[in-house]
């Protein structure tokens, strides 16, 4: 939700005031302040709702910067004219460096994002890795790879299905890919299919069993979310296959 009123019209709406909010705020001041000050705090705020916002809230802030400067702080004031060079190229220089400056925050927003979200998918990995070690029952890994897929891949629901195969359900393939039958689900638009999705486990290549996924509709698990959940599979099909050496060594 919070994603939803950040990028959304607030966003919007912050981009169309807060330029015109600081040179109101300026606006006594303005015989004594030097116009490339009142740039570069206008430059400021484009920073802010770019860090906020979207692209495009980023690129109307900083058009709404430029106007406003040229509005308030260029002669002759209160027309969207400008009569002295200098100013010119400071109105301009002001909108060029808005807009390259926004882009460079949204871009650094996304790769924060990116970041961290890369950082979550680890930790599940690392977690996943040291309960494989210390658990005293396979099943406890394939209960926690459960769970863990579930939150992961925003299922209603998830369960394991020992053994055999029966049907043929849409399948998560190791690539993060989905297939129905022999053709490829638009994953990366549509999500999940609107019926359950096996991602098949195995462990030392032998086939062990499956999760069956009951998607979340309208919720869109990304690529990578994809290529972790089979990761996870894997991890717990490992224990699955390490609870049968002893069986079989006896």
């Amino acid at each position: 939700m919070l994603r939803f009123i950040t990028r959304g019209p607030f966003s919007l709406l912050a981009a169309v005031l807060a330029p015109v909010a600081l040179c109101a705020v300026l606006l006594p001041w303005r015989g004594g302040l030097a116009n490339t000050d009142v740039a570069l705090m206008l430059v400021v705020v484009v920073v802010a709702v770019a860090a906020l916002g979207h692209r495009g809230a980023a690129a109307l802030a900083a058009v709404g910067a430029a106007l406003w400067f040229d509005f308030f702080f260029t002669r002759p004031y209160e027309r969207f004219t400008i009569s002295k060079s200098t100013d010119v190229t400071t109105a301009l220089l002001l909108l060029c460096v808005g807009l390259t400056v926004s882009q460079l925050a949204v871009r650094a927003r996304r790769f924060r994002v990116t970041a961290i979200t890369d950082a979550g998918y680890l930790a599940r990995i690392h977690d996943t890795a040291v309960l494989s070690r210390s658990a005293d029952s396979a099943l406890t890994v394939v209960d926690h790879v459960g769970d863990e897929l579930i939150d992961l891949l925003q299922l209603r629901g998830c369960r394991f299905q020992y053994g055999s195969l029966i049907g043929h359900p849409p399948r998560l393939e190791h690539d993060g890919s989905i297939t129905i039958g022999r053709r490829q689900w638009d994953a990366d638009r549509l999500g999940l299919p609107d019926q359950e999705v096996e991602v098949r486990m195995f462990g030392n290549g032998r086939y062990i069993g499956r999760y069956m996924l009951a998607p979340t509709p309208g919720a869109v698990p990304s690529r990578q979310a994809r290529l972790v959940a089979v990761t996870l599979a894997d991890q717990a099909g490992a224990a699955m296959d390490a609870l049968w050496q002893p069986a079989k060594a006896a």
